[in-house]
């Protein structure tokens, strides 16, 4: 079991965001996390990676408590939002740098780099830009692929589709799915489209105000269940 979390919750003055009794993600497993603005999500991913600490609870990583060991950190890899980026650097800048947390070479992110150029779509590299001049959807291209670059065995993504162009969209979609395949790749989304949740994840958890409504493996229903769930 890679991530295991009990008695999980995140209490802010009278109102819990996150209260979660029991979940398990297994090695290899591609969950889609869906609800509604204000069901805890990105709380909830916030404290698997030990941004921010529970009220109670706790975040079980390869049988270590993320509070207490660093370990995690050593195959975990995420992206939630811009605030991950060091928005003075360029592209290449920063993506050396995040080699270099993982002992790469130049030549070795130079090296990786070249495998996303389609999905880079020619818009990141070599431009001249700082990262925050880029817009939101370019962004979050060059925070997911740093995160690739690490060659996680457990990546957590927040909404990556969000912001991306179609055709960018699919490209992601066409990653994760050989990444799991290829790899084994335990990956961890958030996401408000139920059209690429389910076609790319093998398991949903649904929130709402906090609380795990339903956790099932996906079939050729699951959109359809999904949609009925949040149009009523």
């Amino acid at each position: 079991m890679i991530l295991e979390i009990k008695n999980l919750k995140k209490v802010y003055g009278d109102k819990t965001v996150v209260n979660i009794a029991d979940l398990q993600i297994r090695e290899g497993e591609t969950v889609g996390l869906v609800g509604n603005n204000g069901a805890g999500k990105t709380t909830f991913f916030r404290m698997l990676l030990d941004l921010i600490r529970p009220t109670e609870g706790e975040v079980i990583s390869k049988n270590e408590n993320v509070m207490s060991s660093d370990n995690w950190k050593n195959y975990t890899a995420s992206y939630l939002d811009e605030g991950f980026l060091i928005d003075y650097l360029t592209p290449e800048e920063y993506f050396v740098f995040i080699g270099g947390l993982s002992n790469l070479s130049v030549a070795d992110v130079t090296a990786y780099l070249e495998k996303y150029k389609e999905f880079f779509n020619g818009e990141i590299l070599n431009s001249g830009k700082y990262i925050r001049d880029f817009s939101k959807g370019n962004q979050n291209k060059i925070g997911i692929a740093a995160a690739l670059l690490q060659n996680p065995e457990l990546l957590v993504l927040d909404e990556p589709f969000a912001n991306l162009d179609p055709t960018t969209q699919i490209r992601l979609k066409t990653i994760l799915k050989s990444l799991k395949s290829e790899k084994k790749m335990t990956t961890f989304i958030s996401s408000h489209d139920l059209n690429h949740v389910t076609d790319v994840c093998d398991r949903i958890v649904l929130v709402e105000k906090g609380l795990i409504i339903k956790d099932f493996h996906t079939d050729e229903n699951s959109l359809k269940e999904l949609e009925e769930y949040f149009s009523e």
